[in-house]
């Protein structure tokens, strides 16, 4: 984890809490880390909306990346590992390089983008994604946030509830922590040289769907201007999913998601506080924010893939979030309407299939070969097409009906990563879930995986694609519109279904890939159904009942028919002698 150099005397800044003082970013300009934007969250804060941060005297070194959110460790760690502070709701600000009586002022202010990192809304931090490659190439301010993730971002419990604010009784402290950021954002950011009225909120994966649910939340009025959703889903689950293992496996039968119904509140707090679970509410409550944070997160069961824990997230409370469908609210209009950009990666599962032994090979901490290559194929393939059309087309084409030509769509295909001997690590993982982030932050160092993923080879092409992204990504946040990023590069234009050859997505890949380019595929779930039951690579309908009942789990909606017409009888009709 680096931090930046300094102090640099030039970075000398005066905030609404008190003067902060950065260093010099990794790849030039200005960096800022470990601003409070709220106080902690800790003892009787904890599960309850955020504080403002108190102000400081004299000038408050900002050199040091903040402690991460509680969390079991991810990729780097040992599994099971627990680590963080409750401590954590800190962002990282990282600008151009300007003496103070040089800040770009009125007109001149800088666009604002505010990265939500992912992680399941359980894994992640601010750390890894250093914004200055970002923001002194492309003249923005570039601000990374931190937020409660996992029970302590995420839960919703009777006690808490009991005489609680509508805010602190919806479960969603993770979304009230970044409305607290962006309104600090509006208060501060002014003072790097930032335009407080053209923010743009991005993120990828949780991040995304993160910033879904900013466009959804009623609570988000005038924070922020501008979408960007990498990989996310605009699903909510009903507040009631957040407290029942019944109600939360009902609802991912139509909504889908990772939740494990053992981990809703009401057995987490069995586990945790035993009889004391069924006390009187406040006592419960009481007993409930004095708990070990520890002993929190070791309240929670099942596979924790990457350190992710399974567990509901999003609560449609009728508050925080709308109580409404997703999709019915994007048809309907009912949300913020601005400008916004809507992306996935061509093989998004195979992020999460590289990591399970029943497909993959592994040799010292690095995949080697494929166990079943068509299976795992065949699997990427439908899985990626289901996660686009449902975090993609879908939304696309209603939030198009509703606001416009102001929708723009990408996929990002980049898949040369080397190959190493006999081992095709262009195959194991392609475009996967993710590997979009190191070309956006032009940081490819992924730990122990980098020679699988980059090398000299692949150097100058991905480079540039990297550079290609950014200066698009930056228009979108000066203007709303992504254009030709702010030169000569190919035209980025908006979601259009009004005849099948118009243009509808950007596909971001090398030259050797078939370079940057609009597209006009468009997916159904009819289509997709339709494809899986001709598919020949399945040998029979169990194998397309497997396949189709991964696509329930994951994103659920699948009706018997559905079932059907993708090759996979549920409930096989009894002959007529039976």
């Amino acid at each position: 984890m680096a931090q930046v150099t300094g102090p640099v005397e030039q970075s000398l800044r005066q905030t609404a809490l008190g003067a902060v003082v950065g260093g010099a970013g990794l790849h030039g300009g200005h960096a800022w880390l470990g601003l409070p934007y709220a106080a902690p969250p800790v003892g009787a804060l904890r599960w309850r909306a955020p504080q403002p941060a108190a102000p400081w005297e004299g000038e408050r070194m900002a050199l040091r990346h903040p402690p991460a959110c509680p969390q079991f460790s991810g990729l780097g760690g040992e599994p099971g590992e627990l680590q963080g502070s409750e401590d954590c709701l800190y962002l990282n600000i990282f600008a151009p390089a300007f003496a103070p009586e040089s800040l770009p002022q009125g007109e001149a202010r800088l666009p604002v983008m505010l990265w939500i990192h992912g992680g399941g809304n359980t894994i992640g931090d601010a750390a890894f994604y250093d914004g200055s490659l970002l923001a002194s190439e492309q003249g923005v301010i570039l601000v990374a946030v931190q937020y409660r993730i996992g029970p302590f971002g995420w839960f919703r419990h009777a006690a808490l509830r009991s005489g609680a604010s509508p805010a602190e009784a919806s479960g969603n402290f993770g979304l009230l922590d970044l409305l607290a950021a962006l309104r600090w954002l509006r208060g501060n950011i002014a003072a790097f040289g930032g335009d407080p009225g053209n923010i743009t909120v991005f993120g990828e994966s949780a991040g995304g769907s993160n910033t879904f649910a900013l466009l959804f939340s009623p609570l988000s009025q005038g924070l922020f201007q501008r979408a960007i959703v990498q990989s996310g889903s605009p699903r909510m689950l009903p507040g009631a999913a957040a407290e029942s293992r019944r109600a939360l496996a009902e609802a991912r039968q139509q909504h889908g998601g990772a939740g494990f119904p053992e981990n809703t509140s009401g057995p987490v707090a069995q586990r945790l506080l035993g009889a004391a679970a069924g006390g009187p509410a406040e006592a419960v409550a009481a007993a409930l924010r004095s708990a070990n944070w520890r002993k929190v997160l070791g309240a929670y069961q099942g596979r924790r893939d990457l350190g992710m824990i399974a567990m509901p997230t999003l609560f449609a409370d009728g508050f925080a979030l709308p109580s409404e469908p997703a999709l019915e609210a994007l048809a309907a209009g009912r949300y913020r309407q601005m400008p916004v950009i809507i992306g996935s990666n061509r093989d998004e599962p195979k992020f999460f299939q590289v990591g399970d032994p029943a497909l993959v090979r592994w040799l010292l901490g690095v995949p080697i070969g494929l166990r079943d290559p068509l299976r795992y194929d065949r699997e990427a393939e439908y899985g990626a097409k289901w996660f686009k059309l449902s975090g993609v087309d879908e939304p696309a084409r209603r939030m198009r009906a509703a606001q416009g030509g102001s929708v723009f769509a990408y996929r990002f295909d980049w898949d040369e990563e080397p190959k190493i001997l006999w081992w095709d690590f262009s195959r194991i993982f392609g475009a996967a879930h993710a590997f979009e982030i190191p070309f956006l932050f032009g940081n490819f160092d992924m730990g122990r995986l980098t020679p699988a993923l980059f090398n000299e080879e692949n150097e100058a092409p991905r480079l540039e694609l990297g550079r290609r992204m950014r200066s698009y990504w930056a228009e979108f946040a000066r203007s709303g519109n992504p254009g030709s990023g702010g030169g000569d590069l190919p035209a980025w234009t908006a979601w259009d279904d009004s005849r099948p050859t118009a243009g509808r997505f950007m596909v971001f890949d090398t030259e050797a890939g078939g370079g940057v380019r609009m597209s006009s595929d468009a997916l159904s779930a009819e289509g997709v159904l339709t494809q899986i039951a001709a598919d020949p690579r399945f040998a029979d309908s169990a194998e397309r009942c497997e396949s189709l009942t991964k696509l329930q789990l994951w994103w659920g909606g699948l009706s018997e028919a559905d079932l059907r017409k993708g090759g996979c009888d549920p409930q096989p009709p009894q002959s007529a002698g039976n």
